[in-house]
């Protein structure tokens, strides 16, 4: 794809579908959404360049495909929300009182929501198994592309196949990520942070990223379009870099601080302890050991200053996935202070007084990740649970 072609300058349009496509045979079905921060074009023109090929080259398809724009509003204004994070609000306690409300009551963010979870329901509705959610990012500052993704290994298996690093963990830190209420439907899902906002290599990456998965998820054949130059473009632009890592930090700030990040730094910048990162509240902020950074914020509007991450070795995924696939998770309520929070079994409730001597690494190698903490519990959700891992038995990637 020839880098003139492509355009952040080009009108928004206010459609909530960017395409759609369903082929003469059955397959999968993939749901792609662009835009859901308005400051985050990127992953529309991509995908609107992606259903325009198809189109234009006639490509035979198994399955369906679709393109879905996030935030209208705040992309016609180019700001990454109107009046709350819209990638914050997927929370399934939240979702109910929205759609209780009238319309006058909701917030710009809630009236977008409620059109794209009806959306997403009637795509759920009449379209086939198995399914693929992806949804497209960009940063405010410098980054390779990256995947992020809940930590079930239907996740892991599938985001394994593109060549870019990929984040394990980061629904630990953030509360109603649309992504987070897709993984408890359970099925694939996983974020693409293409790369620095509004840049010719963010929606080159994504297109990239549309074309592969694609074809890895069978919707087209790799004969179809030029997988090569697809991979070799994400691997020059991840300069090599395929690891796995995982959130170990998460500095938080709200509207009322006063939060500015020192200039200069980039995702997956390795920091030495002591490296003076940002001023908070008139207050330094310093690494505190060796670390890498990821994230970090260059923009008005957000609700994390910057995220920390470290590397997770090979062995340690291997060893997760054997833990995992043999269900050692079913021993865990034999341990003291360690029960189900609810009869489904979707949830741990660990007692902290009693089992002081767990740490979350011990629970998160079996796919539990925290969520609610008080004085005296821990609640647990583990992805593998509602993973829909019969779904995508017959797929080449999970087999």
């Amino acid at each position: 794809m020839n880098k003139a072609t492509i355009s952040q300058k080009k009108e928004i349009k206010t459609t909530r579908l960017i395409g759609e496509v369903t082929g003469e045979i059955g397959g999968p079905t993939l749901i792609f959404f662009g835009g859901i921060h308005g400051n985050e074009p990127s992953g529309v023109i991509a995908l609107e360049k992606v259903f325009q090929e198809i189109s234009r080259l006639g490509l035979s398809c198994k399955g369906s495909a679709y393109g879905i724009r996030g935030n209208i509003p705040a992309l016609l204004k180019k700001k990454r929300f109107l009046e709350a994070d819209l990638n914050r609000i997927w929370l399934k306690s939240q979702i109910e009182p929205i759609f209780n409300k009238s319309q006058q009551e909701c917030s710009a963010e809630e009236l977008e929501l409620i059109e794209i979870h009806k959306v997403i329901s009637k795509i759920l509705n009449t379209s086939s198994p198995p399914y693929y959610f992806v949804d497209y990012h960009t940063t405010s500052s410098p980054t390779l592309p990256f995947i992020t993704i809940n930590d079930a290994l239907i996740n892991r298996n599938f985001s394994r196949l593109f060549p870019v690093p990929v984040i394990l963990g980061i629904e630990e830190y953030l509360d109603g990520p649309l992504l987070s209420y897709i993984n408890e439907l359970g099925y694939v899902s996983l974020g693409f942070e293409s790369g620095q906002h509004a840049t010719h290599e963010a929606a080159l990456c994504s297109i990239a990223f549309t074309w592969l998965t694609m074809i890895y998820s069978g919707f087209l054949e790799d004969n179809q379009v030029e997988a090569k130059s697809h991979r070799d473009l994400l691997n020059e632009l991840a300069k090599g870099n395929h690891s796995f890592y995982e959130v170990i930090y998460r500095q938080a700030i709200s509207s009322l601080d006063q939060f500015s990040m020192y200039p200069g730094f980039k995702s997956f910048d390795n920091l030495k302890k002591g490296t003076p990162l940002a001023v908070q509240n008139k207050e330094e902020i310093k690494a505190e050991k060796d670390t890498i950074i990821f994230m970090p914020l260059y923009q008005d509007q957000g609700e994390e200053g910057f995220f920390l991450i470290k590397e997770i070795p090979s062995w340690i995924l291997r060893f997760s996935a054997f833990l995992r696939n043999i269900k050692m998770d079913t021993l865990l309520t034999y341990l003291p202070g360690v029960s189900w929070s609810k009869p489904s079994k979707e949830q741990l409730k660990v007692n902290l007084k009693i089992a002081r001597f767990f740490s979350k690494p011990f629970f998160h190698l079996l796919g539990y990740r925290n969520k609610v903490v008080d004085s005296t519990h821990l609640i647990l959700s583990n992805r593998e649970k509602v993973a829909k891992k019969d779904m995508y038995k017959n797929t080449f990637w999970f087999k």
